[in-house]
């Protein structure tokens, strides 16, 4: 198939590390044979004026580019942008706050809408962010699929963890949604002066974490630096308000490593008890005792790269694939 991709996220120089399961999606679509041309947006900054450049981008290609199908990642602004670019059939995967948007910023659930009568099928990346999606939007409804964006096993293998006193880590954005704050607490309520909590990652509540004893703040890094952390750790967490799904999580499992997660959003779809431990994200005794737990499981966790394993990048293309070709059939029927 000839794909034309449209994404707001992709990752670029300046922001390497911006969308990179776009792209680990995209190379394994590439590796089934499929011809891709890009129309994408490879940096944060510019603000909303970058839309504008992202609809020249995805117009040019598709002139140019004549694509039997269309994938979109977002719903909005990119699944609507991709919906003028041309008229081959659309296919739109949700990543989160794409639908979080519905209802909370004004115009998004009229868009939305547009997008998804357009579209020959969305996929949702949860079967929680599918279930959010059609009860804003009930046109979505015998359309949407299931299918998360994967992990690479090559590149987040199992890896042997070192001995020594726990060490946590935590990647994602320092914002509220994250719970960031809440963690670092919870960290500080073990008591232990050997162990340690590595941020990876940057945001606004930043200045909140500075100076707190046995708190790394290691910035952002390019994604390929990743499985360097997740390897000098013993416990990832991601206790966040809401998790669509949770791809720092599914990373950390097939690396091996025990995890601390949300019961709310995504992760209790592929993550098993053996794998870590989920908790209410504001349940501040839970989370404090989901740490002590979870720094007691194996060191690695053979079940959580198990569980990780069953979202293989490659098996989810094959999933992608299928979708995509029935959509395009419907173009040339």
């Amino acid at each position: 198939m000839r794909i034309l991709l449209v994404s707001q996220m992709y990752p670029g120089p300046q922001d390497p590390d911006l969308g990179t399961f776009v792209r680990d999606l995209e190379r394994a679509l590439e590796a089934r044979g499929h011809e891709i041309e890009r129309a994408v947006l490879d940096r944060r900054a510019g603000g909303k004026r970058r839309y504008a450049e992202l609809a020249r981008r995805a117009a040019t290609a598709a002139r140019r580019f004549r694509p039997d199908v269309v994938h979109a990642h977002f719903l909005v602004p990119s699944g609507l942008i991709a919906a003028a670019a041309t008229r081959a059939p659309l296919v739109v995967t949700a990543h989160g706050r794409d639908v979080r948007n519905v209802g909370a910023v004004p115009g998004v659930a009229t868009a939305t809408r547009v997008v998804v009568r357009r579209a020959a099928a969305i996929v949702a990346v949860s079967d929680y962010l599918r279930r959010e999606l059609e009860a804003k939007i009930p046109a979505a409804r015998h359309k949407t699929h299931v299918l998360d964006s994967g992990v690479d096993l090559e590149r987040f293998r199992g890896l042997p963890a070192a001995n020594g006193p726990p060490r946590y880590l935590c990647v994602g954005s320092l914002t509220p949604r994250k719970n960031v704050l809440r963690l670092a607490r919870a960290f500080e309520r073990l008591g232990d002066g050997t162990a340690t909590l590595t941020f990876v990652g940057n945001g606004p509540l930043r200045h909140h974490l500075e100076g707190r004893t046995g708190i790394v703040l290691a910035g952002r890094v390019p994604h390929d630096d990743v499985p360097r952390f997740l390897a000098d750790a013993h416990v990832v967490c991601q206790p966040s308000l809401v998790e669509p799904f949770g791809q720092a999580l599914l990373e950390a499992m097939a690396t091996g490593r025990s995890i601390v997660g949300t019961t709310i959003g995504g992760p209790p779809e592929f993550v098993p008890p053996d794998a870590g431990i989920l908790v209410d994200p504001a349940d501040d005794d839970a989370l404090v005792e989901a740490l002590r737990a979870a720094a007691r499981l194996p060191r690695p966790n053979p079940a959580a790269r198990a569980a990780a394993a069953t979202h293989d990048v490659n098996e989810q293309a094959r999933r992608l694939e299928a979708i995509l070709e029935r959509a395009a059939r419907g173009r040339r029927a």
